[in-house]
């Protein structure tokens, strides 16, 4: 089998199965069979030997099984960057990367600002305000310790271990102010809604998905170690963004906003500490 033929053959598999993008997925999956990008698929048209096709069948049963593709690749991008994922955190999202675009926004100005990230999990905000903030000092919290386990590996290989501290414990455990800015990509998922998403969601943690009023709960902890003047900012579910922002309001958050997601939803709301 050559790898064009594969890349048909296990298209056919993964439409069968329902899955959302079964061309792209089988072009991803062999790309990380071969170590090569999917463009160099189709630049050399090879015949596959046993070894290959072995690995082949076993990420595609994999993802036949829905299983996520960012799990049965084991890494995903972000921005910049390259994460390690796997069903101990969420996978990372176009939606967090336009949270991501508003904290650097914000940050414009800030000289070597601190930054507080509530709910780290594979540490794809902190790592990527890190990155492209060379000057910022970030703190990721995290009540899962395997969610931890990630995002310090994550930080390990990005080389970001001397300006990204990792602390398990609820909401800011410990983490002392002041800081000139607190993220936070919080659970919003009704339990309710949880049974109607695609399969590939109930690989992800429920605990990182499920929760109602987490916002709120954030907001008010975040308050008393946010700079005057200092932001926060808030992914929230669509159609969530003028509820949480008049939460914001009450609370007594100054210039709340909302941004749009790349789909022209509110995805993003923030606030300053007055």
């Amino acid at each position: 089998m050559t790898t064009r033929e594969a890349i048909r053959e296990v298209a056919a598999e993964l439409e069968q199965a329902g899955c959302p993008s079964p061309r792209v997925d089988a072009e991803w999956l062999l790309a990380h069979v071969l170590g090569g990008s999917r463009t160099d698929l189709y630049a050399d048209d090879r015949p596959l030997d046993e070894a290959e096709l072995f690995r082949l069948r076993s990420l595609v049963d994999r993802r036949r099984a829905r299983e996520p593709l960012a799990y049965v690749l084991g890494e995903w991008g972000f921005r910049r960057l390259i994460l390690a994922v796997d069903p101990r955190v969420l996978i990372p999202r176009p939606e967090t990367e336009v949270l991501v675009e508003r904290c650097l926004a914000i940050l414009e100005g800030v000289e070597r600002p601190r930054v507080l990230d509530i709910g780290v999990g594979s540490g794809a905000i902190a790592l990527a305000i890190a990155d492209e903030r060379p000057d910022a000092q970030v703190v990721g919290t995290d009540s899962s310790s395997g969610a931890l386990e990630v995002a310090q590996e994550n930080k390990l290989r990005l080389g970001l271990d001397g300006r990204v501290e990792l602390r398990n414990g609820e909401l800011l455990a410990d983490a002392e102010g002041p800081f000139d800015l607190v993220v936070s990509n919080p659970p919003y998922v009704a339990a309710k809604d949880i049974d109607s998403l695609e399969p590939e969601i109930l690989w992800e943690p429920r605990e990182a998905l499920v929760g109602a009023g987490r916002h709120e709960e954030i907001a008010s902890a975040a308050k008393p170690v946010l700079r005057s003047g200092g932001a926060l900012v808030l992914e929230v579910a669509d159609g969530q963004a003028a509820e949480v922002a008049t939460s914001l309001g009450m609370l007594g958050y100054v210039e709340v906003s909302t941004t749009p997601d790349l789909a022209g939803r509110e995805r993003v709301v923030d606030g300053r500490s007055p």
